[in-house]
Order: structure tokens, then sequence, then C-alpha cells
């Protein structure tokens, strides 16, 4: 039964990144050898490895899952966005931040951004990069969503607005990530004070 077996295949994948998920936050991700994981996850090491060629894939793997799931809640932010663009964007923005820490620690996070830097031409690389891409497409999406119902000037294009938003979000991830200190409240407070100037910018006619 093919069904089956590749139910069975899922379920194994998930007890894996499970068990990276809790082993690379109690230990940190150098401290974790691939047989720590298989042993957690109940599988054998070779089981691992038919998943994943190495211990960095399997970190890349978990950044992927927490993004999968702001990007599935982001898309009926960007949908349905509530009125007025500052409003919309940092619901948007907040749902990614607010998400950022579930499965993935600071340190996970600036081994996988390492990652993806030393190697953007490996299949690692290249999901990370991916998955930025489709980050950054969400708000732009938001945004064509809010200039379609006039909250956006007309004229500007979505996808220009969208990459700057999208820009300026992740480089405060980034110090956010750097700051082992740094609570989220800051990082949230540190882009709002960005994005209202921002968002109004946008929203209103300029001078004649």
């Amino acid at each position: 039964m093919p069904g089956l077996r590749e139910e069975q295949k899922a379920k194994r994948e998930k007890r894996i990144l499970q068990a990276a998920v809790s082993r690379f936050r109690e230990c940190g991700y150098d401290s974790v050898r691939i047989e720590d994981l298989a042993q957690l996850a109940g599988v054998s090491v070779g089981t691992v490895y038919n998943y994943y060629q190495n211990k960095g894939d399997i970190l890349i793997a978990t950044v992927a899952m927490e993004v999968e799931e702001v990007l599935q809640i982001g898309q009926n932010i960007a949908d349905q966005p509530p009125n007025g663009a500052e409003k919309a964007l940092l619901k948007l923005i907040f749902n990614y931040y607010d998400h950022s820490l579930i499965y993935l620690t600071k340190e996970m996070w600036r081994t996988a951004m390492a990652l993806s830097i030393e190697h953007p031409g490996t299949p690692n690389g290249r999901r990370y990069t991916e998955l930025d891409r489709r980050l950054g497409q969400q708000v732009t999406d938001l945004i064509a969503t809010l200039q379609g119902r006039g909250e956006i000037r007309a004229g500007l294009d979505p996808a220009v607005l969208g990459q700057l938003v999208f820009n300026n979000l992740n480089m405060e991830f980034i110090e956010f990530v750097k700051d082992e200190k740094m609570p989220l409240k800051t990082l949230r407070n540190r882009v709002t004070a960005q994005i209202a100037p921002f968002a109004r910018m946008i929203a209103e006619e300029g001078p004649e």
C-alpha cells in the first residue's frame, strides 16, 4: 500500500525533526550528533541518512518547518488584512517574529543563516533562499491586496514595496538573533518605529 508507506515515512521524518528541535535547543547545534537524533527519534542512524545527507540538512529542515507554518498563517492575513497599511503590515510581520523561536533558538537561526551564506549553491543554501523568497512574496501579496482596496497609493509597485519591507524586517531579525539578550518586545518596537512612517508615506498622497 503506497499510501501507508508514505504515511509511515512522513511520521519517521517528523520524529527526526522533533528530535532535532529538542536536542538542538537543549544541547546546542554543534554538540548534537546524528546518533543522538536517531536514538531520540527511535530510528537507526541509516534511516536518518535516508532522509538527510548531514546535520545541516536537518537544521534547514527545521527552519522550513517553522517558515511553512508562518506562511500558512500569513496567507490569511495577506488575503484578508485588517484596515490600514501600518496595522496590516505589522500584523504580518509580527506573525513572522512571534513564531520564530517556537522551534528554533537564536543559535540555531545563526547557524542556519551561516550555512546558507557560506554555501549558497548547495541544496541547503537554495532551500533557505527559497524560503526567504516566499516570505518576501507574501509581503508583496499583502501590499497588492491593500492597494486593490485603495489603501495604498495607485502607481506604486507592490513588488518593490514588498521587497523594501521584507529586506527591512529580515535585517532587523538578523540583529535580533545576533543579540542573545534582545527580547522580542524590543524587536517589535524597533520595527514598529520604522513601519509607521513608511506606511504613512505609501498610504497618503504626496504634495502636488
